[in-house]
């Protein structure tokens, strides 16, 4: 008998239609040779500190850090897992062969790894990876099983990513709270500490604490009006300041000018393209749901994984927007399923996918099709099946993915942009304009209201001749400077995903991703921990941190708990053991170390202990020193750290 262990019960039953397991029984499909089984979330996890040692049972700090010698698994103590659990075990006892059908992802490999080793499976593993749910694809990946060995180094990445919360979120909780929560016992309140809930709320608490402690500065503009249109002055400025600074400034420049006829010195045009918009990873479909319905990260992630699991889009825990090339000769099966929703796609049809420049060949832009930008996934696309029975939020986050899809294969966006220069006495001007020539994918849009696509066409310039003057009405425009904008779901996304580093450049952020902090599986459930431990709140679509989580970030002394970048550079890490480029080892000594120096330092720490000069303050913590809480009465207690 083989053994097909799925991810959840609904892939399960999928997996058995197209096997021919037809037979239902408690737990599992039987039939045509075949049992398929299921797991539902982790039915595994790491043991729990005081199932390594006794003396861990207790929240004591002189017993930190915990490092177990070796870490153990355990089966969930939850009736209904622990059922389940021992359904796949008697059944993994009386398999030949057992199919790994699980998440095709690091945390799924990781999950059904784990219920392996603890079920003791003796016999062969074989791995299918597939990105669709289709009877196709569900076909095509029987065909191509590989051994469960070619997935190793995932399972390694998966585990060291499970040991390094255990570590750091175990002994850095406890030392925190034990050091430094407020209340006794079990009144005590917890400071929880995660590897990347932290350094994610404390990108919210320096961003808040900017927006508080925000000075607005004043500075003028100065503009000129000629034939309808606005020219703005071009002058120098140095490095964080603003060319005009005060009122008689600005009063300055203009009266120079004001008497002075606007001369037009260049007339440049340059014809441009624009291509379509990157096709979808899991984190930019996050985004345009937040800044299009509102949409949490968490919500999103639950709506496009229900889109996979009806079949209609692919995999959706992907961090790339881009195609292997083995879709290509797929595209227009796929377009020729969904035409019927989408009257767009009759211009692509009947074209052939051959890879050659023709009429009637459907493009294939490397801007698209990339194998070197594929890893596990391709980016999400519609999977041609009939989008039939979704919900209203289905259908609107469905529709985002099939334009998407579709305007991959229109033609390029064609545009004129215009530069024209001027100059009135000393002072330089300058007004650019665009104008559509051909439309080409926006098209597809045309219909739809988008954020990143289709705007209003820029209103296109007069016709400026180089050389021509006359008369202008200049202006000074008074301006404010803004305090930076809160996070919403989608800005801190993409925070997550640069490391808290601003980045608009897509080629840029691609080349970001491999030191962002999370995963995009994972940084739904990382925002939402955060609201539910209270650290958080949302006001509006604005995310504020709560005094509980910015007193949290404060207590914090370690920067390794709360830095983006350092914790990016951990998931870079994780990624490199995936391709073999950074051992396990090297990575578990490396937590073990960061560990004990987190411990170190809280130990150290001489917050709230009696001043040693006067015996009467207590200890006070500064950024570069200690101090005695009765300073201003003259106590001279002061210490480096």
């Amino acid at each position: 008998m083989i053994l097909c262990v799925a991810e959840k019960p609904s892939v399960g039953r999928d997996i058995a239609r197209v096997l021919g397991a037809n037979t239902q029984h408690d737990g599992f499909m039987e039939g045509n040779g075949y049992c398929v089984t299921w797991t539902f979330g982790h039915l595994c996890a790491l043991l729990d500190p005081h199932e390594y040692s006794d003396q861990w049972r207790g929240w004591n700090l002189s017993s930190l850090p915990m490092v177990p010698t070796r870490f153990g698994i355990k089966v969930t103590d939850d009736k209904g897992v622990q059922k389940q659990f021992n359904t796949i075990k008697t059944l993994i006892a009386k398999a030949n062969e057992v199919i790994n059908c699980g998440d095709a992802g690091q945390e799924g490999e990781l999950i059904q790894r784990w219920v392996y080793q603890k079920a003791g499976c003796k016999v062969p593993v074989k791995r299918l990876w597939i990105s669709s749910l289709t009877e196709d694809a569900i076909r095509e990946g029987f065909q191509k099983l590989k051994d469960q060995s070619e997935y190793q180094r995932l399972y390694e990445a998966g585990m060291m990513r499970a040991i390094g919360d255990w570590l750091l979120g175990m002994n850095a909780t406890r030392a925190y709270t034990l050091r430094f929560a407020k209340g006794v016992g079990k009144d005590r309140q917890v400071l929880s500490i995660g590897r990347v809930q932290t350094p994610t709320l404390a990108l919210i608490v320096k961003r808040q604490h900017e927006i508080e402690n925000f000075v607005p500065r004043t500075y003028w503009e100065l503009k000129t009006l000629y034939r309808d249109t606005t020219f703005s002055a071009q002058l120098p400025v140095e490095e964080d300041d603003y060319a005009i600074t005060s009122l008689e400034q600005g009063q300055n420049l203009l009266d120079s000018i004001k008497d002075m006829p606007l001369e037009i010195t260049s007339v440049e045009k340059k014809k441009g393209t624009e291509f379509s918009p990157r096709l979808f990873d899991l984190t930019s479909l996050q985004v345009e749901c937040n800044k299009k319905f509102s949409l949490s990260a968490d919500d999103t992630l639950k709506i496009i994984q229900s889109l996979y699991e009806k079949h209609v889009t692919t995999y959706p825990r992907v961090d790339t927007t881009y195609l292997s090339d083995d879709i290509y000769p797929k595209v227009p099966a796929t377009l020729q399923g969904i035409k019927e929703y989408f009257p767009q796609v009759a211009p692509l049809l009947p074209l052939k996918a051959d890879g050659k420049k023709g009429a009637d060949s459907l493009p294939k832009s490397k801007k698209v099709f990339d194998n070197k930008k594929v890893t596990d996934h391709h980016a999400i696309i519609p999977t041609g099946q009939r989008p039939d029975n979704l919900t209203d939020l289905e259908r609107k986050v469905y529709n985002l993915v099939a334009l998407r899809f579709i305007a991959a294969f229109y033609p390029d966006c064609e545009v004129s942009n215009t530069t024209v220069l001027a100059k009135a006495g000393k002072i330089d001007f300058k007004v650019t304009g665009r104008q559509i020539l051909k439309m080409g994918w926006r098209e597809v849009f045309a219909k739809e209201k988008q954020d990143d696509e289709p705007q209003e066409e820029q209103k296109s310039l007069p016709a400026f001749v180089k050389g021509e003057s006359g008369p202008h009405e200049p202006q000074l425009q008074e301006k404010t400077t803004t305090p930076p904008k809160y996070y919403t779901e989608a800005t801190l996304l993409r925070a997550m995903e640069t490391a808290g580093k601003t980045v608009d450049n897509e080629e840029l952020r691609d080349a970001m991703k491999e030191n962002g902090i999370g995963r995009p599986s994972t940084r739904a459930a990382i925002i939402e921990k955060l609201f539910q431990r209270k650290y958080i709140v949302r006001e509006k679509k604005n995310i504020h941190a709560t005094e509980l989580g910015i007193n949290l970030i404060q207590t914090i002394i370690s920067p390794l708990l709360k830095s983006a970048e350092l914790t990016g550079l951990w998931e870079k890490k994780l990624r490199e053991i995936e391709r073999g480029a950074f051992t396990a080892q090297q990575f578990l000594d490396e937590l073990k170390q960061m560990t004990t120096e987190v411990v170190r330092e809280v130990k150290a720490d001489k917050s709230g202990m009696r001043c040693p000069v006067c015996g009467r303050g207590t200890i006070i913590r500064g950024r570069t020193r200690y101090g005695c809480s009765r300073w201003r009465e003259g106590c001279t207690y002061a210490e480096q750290f």
